[in-house]
């Protein structure tokens, strides 16, 4: 489960309807009925198999996480088959009493998958943020998009970006921060999704709806140059994978030390990982941010191995740090330490 925030006008929806656009993905979203809501219609019919609106408000504005519960309870059903449910939040909610109801949802199937908080380039600075302390709500976030960097004049954009990612880390010192136009985030670093195309067995309501929104777009143009490079229309900054598979028991201290403080740049961590001790147990971890999940698992699942996605990745850094951390465990000492690390892990993510 994702939270989505962002003050009024900073383009939440927009990064909504982006990762909406994105072929073969299956989102739930869970709207709100504190004012009007666009979410665009044709995509939400091509790709969201129920969207759930809270009564009485905002989600972060209800005394409880009940209501917030009720809806999830319905989008996590495994027959609706969704790779991923979205909480877009009001302008006018406070990220971090949304990612407490997230990360102590009473919902049977739902795990944290982070806090998106939207920054708008051109108004942050003149209009939102006008105090000398940064603002609380970035400690919240674990990726903030700088949006509509359009607006703001070419020669200063660096300066721009610069001086928010400064004042985002005073906030939120391990947030993720990533400067776009219109919302384009690569959905990679949001969600899992499992193909570039959309399933042969499904109506194509969703390409119809991203063709219309292309139709639409006044930089026609540009959309035009992605399609002839093979890209989508709705292009955007990719994000990096590197993927290092594990050749037997790891040590457990050095996987605990990789989830705890992954290598710069990386965003997301997740794979299956199998540790050594007097009986080997076998774990499967996703980190996002600085939030650590972990399950035991006796078997199923794909090979052991860890995938690390990010933006800013110094590929090869991150797959040594991969390598070292997977490395078949050699030594016994601090072998029951690292274990009852991972324990921790995993009863928290219960």
């Amino acid at each position: 489960m994702i939270g989505l925030t962002g003050y009024l006008g900073a383009g939440k929806t927009t990064v909504l309807n982006h990762l909406l656009a994105r072929p073969g993905a299956r989102v739930g979203v869970v709207v709100n009925d504190f004012g009007e809501i666009n979410v665009d219609a044709g995509l939400v019919t091509g790709q969201i198999d129920e969207a759930a609106s809270i009564a009485g408000g905002c989600v972060c504005c209800l005394p409880d996480a009940g209501g917030l519960d009720d809806a999830l309870e319905r989008l996590t059903q495994p027959r609706l088959r969704l790779d991923a449910v979205v909480v877009e939040a009001s302008g006018a909610a406070d990220p971090l009493s949304l990612a407490r109801l997230i990360r102590f949802s009473g919902a049977e199937r739902v795990r944290p998958g982070g806090l998106i908080d939207v920054v708008d380039a051109l108004e942050h600075e003149r209009t939102v943020e006008t105090g000398a302390l940064a603002p609380g709500r970035f400690r919240a976030a674990s990726l903030v998009v700088i949006n509509k960097l359009d607006r703001v004049a070419p020669s200063e954009r660096a300066d721009v970006v610069g001086r928010l990612s400064r004042r985002i880390r005073e906030g939120g010192p391990v947030a993720h921060v990533v400067a776009t136009t219109r919302g384009r985030i690569d959905p990679a670093l949001v969600f899992d999704v499992a193909r570039d195309d959309d399933p042969p067995d499904e109506l194509p309501i969703a390409a119809l709806a991203r063709a219309d929104r292309t139709d639409a777009d006044p930089d026609r143009a540009d959309a035009d140059h992605d399609r002839g490079a093979g890209r989508s229309p709705a292009a955007h900054v990719h994000a990096t994978a590197v993927t290092v598979r594990s050749r037997g028991p790891a040590h457990p201290t050095a996987i605990a030390d990789l989830l705890e403080a992954p290598p710069d740049g990386v965003y997301r961590l997740k794979g299956y990982v199998t540790v050594a001790g007097r009986r080997p147990r076998r774990y499967v971890v996703n980190v996002v941010g600085r939030a650590v999940h972990v399950m035991r698992v006796t078997d199923g699942g794909s090979e052991d191995g860890l995938v690390a996605i990010g933006t800013r990745l110094d590929a090869e850094r991150v797959q040594a740090r991969l390598r070292a951390a997977l490395a078949p465990a050699t030594a016994s000492t601090g072998v029951a330490e690292g274990l009852r690390r991972m324990e921790r892990h995993r009863r928290l993510s219960e």
